[in-house]
């Protein structure tokens, strides 16, 4: 039996019933009173009197519906599918739903529960710089295919930090997702068919990492800053994110067990939860490290909550520390430019080389699994993955000697 429901959404009546084994939902435009419920209603009432009789024309009482061409499906008769109503109905319904602006608000204040104050501020950000200017004046109903790719189009030629000056494929491909979350959502609430569907991502280039050598390595810790040698050998050994080193405090590092503690990192100076629960973890005080934090303790224990600070006591700024620190650096030992989050893949690297498990490595990184390790750093562990070919030769010089000692033999 069918029903007169409201939208929640946006407080009209629709009719919900079945027809050829097909459940059917029709939007009307009369508010949720007595007086339309009363109407609808008795509407209703008629349409299942004609079902069941079998004389119900539903191109008759709902004329350009989308419902109409299914039904036509259901009952074999084809004939009876107006698919240029079909069009006009869907384009007349969706004049009822909110501008885009209003409802990526609300659905922004739904979903943001679930995030991090940083990606809330991500979040804020594209919304009112790039997707909320982009469909100002239209209804969230009216977003076709054209737009977002339009849209896209828009993305791309704008600045950023590509090499061209350009945005590069993975943020317009973030922004996009966001858009397409928006859309699915509304889709579902406002029963019109998603525009997003089929539009695929743009191909993102592979990324190469750019690690040190040891070499290196121990070339930048000679020659850093004294008050930043503790700081940059911590990096360079642990494999530390740039936010958990700089956001690392005391009370995190036991020096009873030699562990430093991830529980929480820095993002645009304030302090929050791990990038996911896998970076909650404890990394071993490897050999030098542990030293390293005690002189850093004797230097800023008393002064500040925070391992590495500023004469004041606060955490550091990493892009004021590359700037004045890192980057001048490696221009006086005349190394390739590259950015401080580098010594992380150092670690990695230099960790898989010298033979330790990679499940081990990977949760000392705070990585999910190894996928990521032998997608990124295979090349630079050749021997400890035997992804270079070696095996095969192997194999196929030991084939040829036998191979050799048959015909010696045979002759």
């Amino acid at each position: 039996m069918g029903k007169v429901r409201e939208r929640k959404e946006t407080g009209k009546l629709y009719l919900d019933f079945t027809c050829e084994g097909i459940r059917c939902r029709e939007q009307t435009a009369l508010p949720n009173t007595a007086a339309n419920r009363k109407k609808c209603e008795a509407l209703l009432q008629k349409i299942e009197a004609k079902i069941l009789l079998g004389d119900f024309d539903y191109a008759e009482f709902f004329p350009g519906s989308k419902n109409v061409d299914k039904i036509a499906k259901a009952r074999g008769d084809s004939s009876l599918a107006d698919i240029s109503g079909a069009q006009a109905f869907d384009k007349a319904a969706r004049i009822d739903t909110p501008l885009f602006p209003e409802f990526a608000d609300q659905w922004f204040l739904e979903n943001k529960i679930h995030w991090r104050a940083s990606h809330q501020r991500n979040m804020v950000n594209i919304l009112d710089r790039s997707l909320k200017p982009a469909f100002q004046r239209k209804r969230i109903g009216d977003i076709t295919k054209t737009d977002i790719l339009e849209l896209r189009n828009k993305l791309a030629k704008s600045k950023g930090r590509g090499d061209n000056g350009l945005k590069v494929p993975k943020t317009i491909n973030n922004q996009m997702s966001i858009l397409r979350a928006i859309l699915r959502e509304a889709s579902d609430r406002y029963d019109f068919d998603n525009p997003y569907r089929n539009i695929k991502p743009l191909k993102l280039k592979k990324t190469h990492i750019e690690p040190f050598s040891l070499d290196e390595v121990e070339r930048i810790l000679k020659y850093v800053r004294p008050d930043y040698r503790n700081y940059y050998l911590v990096r360079f050994y642990t494999g530390m994110r740039t936010g958990e080193v700089d956001g690392l405090k005391w009370q995190y590092v036991d020096f009873e067990r030699r562990e430093i503690l991830i529980r929480e990192t820095r993002v645009n100076g304030q302090p929050e939860y791990t990038k996911t629960d896998q970076s909650q973890r404890e990394i071993p005080m490897f050999g030098p490290v542990y030293q390293a934090l005690k002189d850093q303790y004797e230097a800023t224990g008393k002064l500040s909550e925070y391992v590495f600070c500023n004469r004041e006591g606060e955490p550091l700024e990493h892009g004021n520390v590359a700037k004045r620190v890192w980057y001048p650096l490696l221009e006086m030992l005349k190394l390739k430019k590259r950015r401080p989050y580098q010594t992380r893949h150092t670690a990695a690297t230099l960790l898989l080389a010298a033979g330790e498990n990679p499940e081990w490595v990977a949760r000392t990184l705070g990585h999910a699994s190894t996928e990521m390790l032998f997608k990124v750093y295979s090349r630079y562990i050749p021997n400890l993955t035997r992804m270079d070919g070696s095996a095969f030769e192997r194999l196929i010089l030991s084939r040829g000697t036998t191979q050799q000692e048959v015909t010696d033999e045979t002759e």
